[in-house]
This record gives C-alpha cells, sequence and structure tokens, in this order.
C-alpha cells in the first residue's frame, strides 16, 4: 500500500477515479512552500503548451479555463480550508504538513491534485503528488488521452521544480 492511501480524506477522492497517477519526490522545503512553487511553475514551454492546449480545447467544443502557474503563489498565500479557492483549484480537504486536496470540475471532466507528505529521517520529506481523473462527458477521455503524455511531463517538472 502507498502512503498516500493510508490517508483516509485522500482515499475518498481516489474512488471511483478513471484515471490515477501518483508520484513522488523528496525535498527538505516546508509543504507550503512546497505548494506554493508547485501552483506557480510556468516556464515558456508549459504556457506554449496550454496555448496548443487551448486550440485543441475549442476544437473540442469546451472552453480552457484557467491554469496552474498563472499567478505566483507565495507560501502564506496557500490555504488549507475547503471551499476556499488555491490557484484555479477549489480546496476539498487539508491539514498543514499532511496533505492538500484541490479540485477543479469542468464540462468534460474533473481533476483533483493531491499532495500528501511523508516525513522521512533527517528533516527530508517525500511529496506525494496524485493526479485523480474523472470523466464527466466522452469529450473527457477524448481530451485526456490525448494530453496524458504532456500531463506526465508537466507534473514531473513541477515536482522537481518545487522540490529544489
Amino acid at each position: 500500500m502507498s502512503y498516500i492511501n493510508a490517508i483516509p480524506e485522500i482515499n475518498t477522492v481516489l474512488e471511483g477515479a478513471d484515471y490515477l497517477d501518483i508520484k513522488h519526490v523528496d525535498s527538505t522545503k516546508p509543504m507550503r512552500e512546497f505548494l506554493a512553487s508547485v501552483l506557480s511553475y510556468m516556464p515558456g514551454w508549459m504556457v506554449a503548451l496550454y496555448k496548443v492546449r487551448a486550440v485543441f480545447v475549442r476544437l473540442l467544443g469546451l472552453k480552457q479555463g484557467g491554469y496552474p502557474g498563472a499567478e505566483k503563489i507565495d507560501p502564506e498565500d496557500i490555504i488549507f480550508s475547503p471551499g476556499k479557492m488555491g490557484s484555479f483549484f477549489t480546496v476539498k480537504a487539508g491539514e498543514e504538513d499532511r496533505y492538500w486536496i484541490a479540485g477543479a470540475t469542468e464540462k468534460h471532466l474533473s481533476g483533483d491534485l493531491v499532495i500528501a507528505v511523508e516525513p522521512l529521517p533527517d528533516g527530508v520529506k517525500r511529496y506525494h503528488m496524485a493526479s485523480v481523473v474523472q470523466y464527466r462527458h466522452w469529450t473527457g477521455r477524448v481530451y485526456f488521452n490525448i494530453i496524458r503524455p504532456f500531463h506526465h511531463v508537466v507534473a514531473w517538472a513541477m515536482m522537481r521544480h518545487a522540490a529544489k
């Protein structure tokens, strides 16, 4: 069993997922700083991917909402209270230095971002990041299966950047 599955609040989000991807990285950064770095990361190559995505989304008859990293987030801006906005996500649950769950729902799919912190020796933390997707319409399956390879690249890049 993965560390992320040991947190009951996270298991609720994982149930019924059409797609689940869990990655992890080790860092000495505090959770707020790690989260702020993940949510604020937007290098030029990712901006270009989101511009291509905008064209693709329109072809499917969907609207492009916001995207992660569109604004700089400071560690003190990280919110753990359910119902509050964290970047373009709505926070679902959180406990500082333990886990953070937030999601976004669109016409075609809903996606949740889950970050769990596993304490390791010597002040090191293992950050587990789960991407959880549920299809709401056939266009969600088409959309996500086309962007999935890019999703992996983006998720790894965000985590590696945040871990530095």
